[in-house]
């Protein structure tokens, strides 16, 4: 059989109404066009539908039976466009998200936030490791995206960077270190260093390396296969240091403080596939772009601010 979704409503609409010009009318449609088409209608499936009169139309036996399978059939199919409609502009649907850093604060709570706010029905899967893990299951599909540290340049992927965090190391509060407000490489030569084998091990153990290497010297790092909570009771009750990111000093471990690395800030960047095309997902990196002009627009602002605040309170 032949005939399109138009041809079942304009059957309802004459139904209901019991005329065709009546069902025409509120379909916006000529009358002739409402009997044209449903007489095509009846004529493919070799049944009257309607009896015809001069004061309207009346079901057939075999018209009854049409109208009832057509309107559940009318039903579904609102339901279904209504229900894809909704995936489709982003309010359902499940983002997967890889991370490497903490998320007690900063830029990722703030966006997920954001984000929940608005789409509230759309599930969020987190998978925790560092670049090796993610890249992979971002050009295999099984990630939608994830943020990560640098600006790396991955194959087959986009990137955009988001937001700087500043660098900070982590003591024992008993460390010699702990005293001052702020490090130096300078005071690092001579330091012991731990780091995990799992989370962004390798890319700190490669951090220190190339900034102490500079200065004629070669690390002590020793590499624990342990999680963050491990390694930072590692830290907080030894002489051996490690480095963390902004956003992860807002956890607090007893006997352990945290001290800003003068002058060293880490991008952050969303990585994902150009062709990924779940919905849910390109909202919220629409939303994180949004968000990431935001907060630099307050870092300039800050900064235009300060020096002339510092100018009139001078004067």
């Amino acid at each position: 059989m032949k005939f399109e979704l138009r041809h079942l409503r304009y059957v309802l609409a004459a139904a209901e109404q019991r005329s065709f010009r009546r069902a025409a009318r509120g379909l916006s449609v000529e009358p002739s066009t409402v009997s044209r088409r449903i007489r095509d209608l009846e004529d493919n499936i070799g049944a009257a539908l309607f009896i015809r009169g001069h004061g309207g139309v009346t079901l057939t036996i075999a018209g009854e039976r049409f109208i009832r399978r057509a309107r559940k059939a009318l039903n579904q199919l609102t339901h279904a466009t209504l229900e894809v409609g909704i995936i489709g502009r982003g309010q359902e649907g499940v983002v997967r998200i890889g991370l490497m850093s903490s998320m007690a604060s900063g830029f990722i709570t703030q966006l997920l936030d954001a984000y929940g706010a608005d789409h509230a029905r759309v599930r969020i899967e987190y998978a925790e490791g560092d670049a090796t893990d993610h890249v992979p299951a971002i050009q295999q599909h099984r990630l939608d995206v994830a943020f990560l540290t640098g600006m790396p340049s991955v194959e087959g992927c986009d990137f955009a960077h988001l937001w700087n965090e500043r660098v900070y190391v982590a003591m024992s509060e008993k460390h010699d270190l702990a005293a001052k407000q702020e490090i130096g490489w300078n005071d690092l030569r001579d330091c012991e260093f731990v780091v995990s084998e799992a989370q962004s091990g390798a890319e700190i153990h490669d951090y220190l390396v190339k900034h102490l290497a500079g200065l004629g010297h070669s690390p002590n790092i020793q590499r624990h296969a342990v999680y963050r909570d491990t390694l930072m009771q590692i830290v907080a009750t030894g002489q051996s240091l490690t480095l963390t990111s902004e956003a992860t000093t807002a956890t607090q471990f007893p006997g352990a403080v945290y001290r800003p690395l003068a002058g060293q800030v880490l991008p952050f960047c969303a990585v994902w596939s150009p062709r990924n095309d779940n919905p849910a997902f390109r909202r919220l990196l629409s939303l994180a772009k949004v968000i990431s002009k935001r907060c630099e627009a307050s870092i300039v602002t800050t900064c235009l601010l300060g020096p002339l605040e510092s100018g009139m309170n001078g004067s």
